[in-house]
């Protein structure tokens, strides 16, 4: 891994919080992902399931952990499966963890190979009476295909059907929303980065450059920073591409006059960072530019303020859509009979501003967390407005990434990242 070693002791608290909350003789379990094929024999990179990375740290395919509350025995309360290296595995792709370097990573201290998951699940399984099942219920997830983790869910009900049934999500989903101190300098160190690679690009961006370029001048600081990759799949959006919020294209070439929006974070250990900043090609904004940036930076720092203990998710985005047609009728976007006559169910300022303002980040960009429930301490939030206008081939999108604190502002994990006009002009041309 590209990144420097977690102290165990996260995975271990991340454990004992779960175990907590599962009911007496009960048993859990959770997947690596599958290393998904192209064609041929090429593969996709290996991407580890962020569950089973957040109970144990175990960043390598084929790897399973069981937890259980009703073991009698103490040494199964905890168990890690893993795969194990044979001189071919050795030879070829390098060993994979052995049973003290999981024990080193996790915190685990049972530690096994898969050849011996079946015959210890049945062992213990007679002492339980549920089954926590994990299953992918993010409020945006399209899963289409069959992942590691729901055949092994088939495989456990097929054998074991007359066990109590249990969803693990509700439990990570209400833990990972809530980050400990550790995943803060983790997630903090995924947007410093970010900053290293926006810095670099305000230096590289000129009248003629390609989109792909500067998508280029990004991956190559995060990967000499430790980052393995993009957090997400970049946007780079020069001029009217700006108005297609998810343009992931990179293909057209930026001209003077031009804004570019750039939607770009770099993961670090898994964790995500999520920034957009829109900069001018020619290194000058014009006056309209500036009008517009400005009217979105202003919604962006008030919406922040909102992002407090207690805040509900969709009351706060009714609250920001209100900062929004202010900006907007101020800059004669909106006029007063559009807000007045306007749609419950489709604001006005929809028109121009139509994606939410925030949303979990962490371990998953877009990452867990319950939406139904006020905003907690230490939970790590984006905040996104944008103003996008097709008619006049531009549109202005600015994020940053925040922990909301027990009192006062949240804490932007980004303040060191340039996003007034200023800084960037003065960046751009010196």
């Amino acid at each position: 891994m590209k990144y420097q070693k977690i102290d165990s002791k996260l995975f271990i608290k991340n454990r004992k919080n779960f175990l907590g909350r599962m009911k007496p003789n009960s048993i859990a379990f959770f997947n690596s992902n599958d290393i998904y094929p192209i064609s041929a024999d090429s593969t996709l990179p290996f991407e580890q399931h962020r569950d089973i990375f957040y109970l144990s740290g175990v960043d390598q395919e084929e790897s399973v952990l069981m937890l259980c509350t009703g073991c009698t025995d103490q040494n199964f309360r905890e168990v890690l499966f893993l795969k194990e290296t044979d001189e071919q595995i050795a030879v070829w792709e390098g060993p994979k963890l052995n049973k003290k370097q999981a024990f080193e990573t996790s915190g685990i201290k049972s530690v096994f190979w898969l050849d011996e998951m079946e015959n210890i699940i049945d062992k213990v399984m007679d002492e339980c009476e549920t089954i926590y099942y994990n299953h992918n219920e993010h409020y945006r997830a399209k899963v289409e295909m069959e992942t590691r983790e729901e055949r092994f869910n088939k495989w456990l009900d097929g054998k074991y059907p007359n066990k109590l049934k249990e969803r693990s999500n509700p439990i990570l989903q209400h833990f990972r929303s809530i980050k400990d101190p550790v995943e803060l300098e983790l997630i903090q160190k995924a947007c410093d980065i970010t900053n290293k690679g926006f810095r670099r690009v305000l230096n590289f961006v000129k009248d003629g450059v390609w989109e792909y370029e500067i998508e280029a001048e990004f991956i190559h600081e995060f990967l000499r920073n430790r980052s393995k990759k993009f957090a997400y799949t970049p946007i780079i959006a020069s001029g009217s591409n700006a108005n297609i919020l998810h343009y992931i294209e990179n293909n057209k070439q930026c001209k003077d006059g031009e804004l570019i929006l750039m939607d770009v974070g770099a993961e670090y250990a898994n964790y995500s960072s999520d920034m957009t900043r829109t900069i001018p090609v020619s290194g000058r904004y014009s006056k309209r530019q500036k009008d517009i940036y400005n009217a979105v930076l202003r919604v962006k720092n008030e919406a922040t303020k909102m992002l407090i203990p207690g805040t509900d998710w969709k009351e706060y985005h009714v609250e920001v859509g209100k900062l929004m047609t202010s900006e907007l009728l101020s800059l004669g976007l909106l006029d007063k009979s559009d807000v007045q006559n306007e749609p419950k169910e489709k604001p006005a300022y929809k028109k121009y501003f139509m994606h939410g303002t925030s949303h979990h980040m962490g371990l998953d960009t877009h990452d867990y967390g319950l939406l139904d429930k006020p905003m907690n301490e230490n939970m790590v939030f984006t905040v996104e407005p944008g103003i996008y206008l097709p008619d006049e081939g531009f549109g202005v999108r600015l994020e940053d990434d925040v922990v909301i604190q027990k009192s006062g502002a949240p804490i932007n994990l980004m303040k060191d990242i340039a996003i007034e006009i200023d800084e960037i002009e003065n960046l751009m041309n010196n």
